[in-house]
């Protein structure tokens, strides 16, 4: 079997109109939707890049691997400790590694492994060819790769490709001459003048008055990404910049479909289509990023054609992108490492079955630190570290009347949030369990992630803005009519402050 795995960097599934998308934005990836199963309810346990990469590869949540970060300590895997081998956990039990176990020729497109120093994220691979830009690539340097390497290859048997588009992913930074096709056309319904002035008044990075995470400010060499969106003209900037980098990746699927047809394999290839994370785009206030633990972020679309599998289905229950790996290792008869945290879902593809779990566990440390849990129709999530953003400490929402996260129940339902509490702590009892019987220490990740001053992009310590970036952003804050926010953050973070100007790194 060829398996082909398309991995869209910040691709949110509701921008896709298999998804319900209301732009045409996908064609090629919704005619290869209906020929395979959706996945309405996947995500990643951790967001966004490195920890979701992360866990996809190695089949374990962050909180075991340790990499739940950006920068500092938890941007890097933990030691494995006495019990490594000639070779570590990455490749012995990593899902690259079983798949060559399996006898599968295994290659990847990305730059992704030298963009995050994640060197493990390469472990695996009989092949890695670095597009060399760091992420910052469009397509049109990825795709010649792309296009050479199923020339030479789609006719051979038994291969694993996985080819990294970035297009979505802020800075939007589609080519000058690709024209905007969505230029006549209405933005998302929710986004009314109403939401519009609401958002203008929250603070934090990538807010509307700094989609440039702490500033509003806008680069010649992305002329296609806004600075702010603090009115529907800039606001149509940051939708249209996205749902360009969307449908430009998705014409670049379409010449990989035609090219597998021409090689006559395009049947026998079973085609992964999703994504590291999401895209806020107004939700919680933020725009043009993938800095929370909620709905937006951290779901994922999840499009499977598996040759003489299901067609034309859809799978409505909860999965993390990592049960991936377990369900290939059903596919080709071999049993899962007893490390792994997914779970296969193979009865969905091969007979349309509508399995998975009830519950899902999300986590964000790099912006923010919180952890979320979905289950039935609530999203519970819980703020450790706001970013600057003020979020409080519970935010509970309705995800079927309240898709785009506007109306926080937490103060109405307090039995809601006491289950979703509950929940969240005997995730967490049965990861420091598991921690115990595999890893090298019994440290949950997220407190590092403090100890250093904080999530790498609202961070006193390693990361941005740093003291003098953050008092130059509450000079901002007031610059931009936010004064009451400045104030508050002020108030807020006086000791960590204090404490980290006199700290020596």
């Amino acid at each position: 079997m060829r398996i082909l795995y398309i991995d869209i960097d910040s691709q949110r599934p509701d921008h896709l109109g298999c998804y319900g998308y209301h732009r045409n934005t996908s064609p090629a990836i919704d005619q290869i939707a209906s020929e395979g199963v959706v996945f309405e309810q996947c995500y990643t346990p951790d967001a966004p890049c490195l920890p979701s990469r992360t866990a996809f590869y190695s089949g374990r949540f962050g909180i075991q691997t340790g990499v739940v970060g950006h920068g500092g300590t938890a941007s890097q895997p933990k030691v494995q400790g006495a019990d490594r081998g000639f070779r570590d956990y990455f490749d012995a039990r990593g899902f690259a590694g079983q798949l060559q176990k399996a006898g599968y020729h295994t290659a990847m497109i990305s730059p992704f492994g030298q963009r995050h120093s994640a060197w493990h994220f390469y472990a695996g691979f009989n092949e890695i060819h670095n597009t060399g830009q760091g992420g910052m690539e469009s397509a049109e340097v990825v795709q010649p790769v792309v296009d050479k390497w199923i020339q030479e290859n789609a006719e051979k048997d038994n291969w694993y490709l996985h080819i990294n588009y970035w297009d979505p992913h802020t800075p939007y930074r589609t080519p000058e001459d690709f024209e905007n096709p969505f230029a006549d056309e209405p933005l998302p319904e929710w986004l009314t003048d109403e939401v519009i002035e609401r958002n203008n008044q929250k603070v934090g990075p990538h807010c509307s008055h700094e989609v440039g995470m702490y500033h509003g400010d806008e680069s010649p060499r992305y002329p296609k990404h806004p600075g702010k969106a603090t009115d529907r003209e800039s606001l149509r900037r940051v939708i249209d910049g996205y749902d360009m980098g969307v449908r430009y990746v998705d014409d670049q699927i379409a010449k990989i479909v035609a090219d597998l047809k021409k090689a006559g394999t395009y049947d026998d290839t079973m085609i992964v289509i999703s994504a590291d994370h999401g895209e806020n785009l107004g939700e919680l206030g933020i725009y043009s990023e993938h800095g929370t633990a909620d709905q937006i972020t951290c779901r994922v679309p999840l499009i499977i054609k598996y040759p003489g599998g299901s067609s034309g289905t859809r799978n409505t229950k909860f999965h993390y992108n990592l049960d991936l790996a377990p369900t290939l290792m059903d596919l080709v008869g071999r049993d899962k490492p007893a490390i792994w945290d997914g779970e296969s879902y193979a009865p969905a593809l091969l007979e349309g079955e509508d399995v998975g779990r009830d519950e899902v566990t999300i986590s964000q440390c790099c912006h923010v630190c919180q952890r979320s849990v979905r289950w039935g129709k609530w999203l519970y999530m819980r703020t450790y570290h706001d970013g600057f953003h003020l979020f409080p400490q519970e935010m509970l929402y309705d995800m079927e009347n309240d898709p785009h996260e506007q109306n926080n129940l937490a103060e109405s339902h307090p039995e809601l949030c006491h289950e979703g509490q509950w929940r969240l702590s005997r995730w967490h009892d049965a990861q420091m369990q598991k921690m115990s019987r595999f890893a090298s220490d019994v440290v949950d990740p997220m407190w590092t992630v403090f100890k250093e001053g904080g999530p790498n992009h609202a961070s006193f310590g390693h990361g941005q803005p740093g003291i003098k970036g953050f008092e130059k952003y509450l000079g901002y804050l007031e610059e931009t009519g936010r004064k009451e926010g400045a104030a508050e953050l002020r108030e807020k973070y006086a000791e960590q402050v204090e404490y980290f100007s006199n700290k020596r790194f």
